[in-house]
């Protein structure tokens, strides 16, 4: 029988931890539940948001 080895970047468990944190921190920080709705749709997306910001500050986007 042939084995395969089941190959995982690494970025998905990095991911995984910054998401479970983004979570964390923007449900701590709702006022409401509708916010804290809005805060885990925040933790899906925020690397783009993060890229984005840094291309702003570099001037680049």
């Amino acid at each position: 029988m042939k084995e395969t080895a089941k190959k995982e970047a690494s970025s998905s468990k990095v991911y995984g931890l910054g998401f479970i944190g983004a979570v964390i921190y923007f449900i701590s920080h709702a006022t409401s539940f509708w916010i804290g709705v809005l805060g885990v749709l925040k933790a899906i997306v925020w690397p783009a948001l993060l890229v984005y910001e840094v291309f702003k500050f570099l001037g680049t986007a």
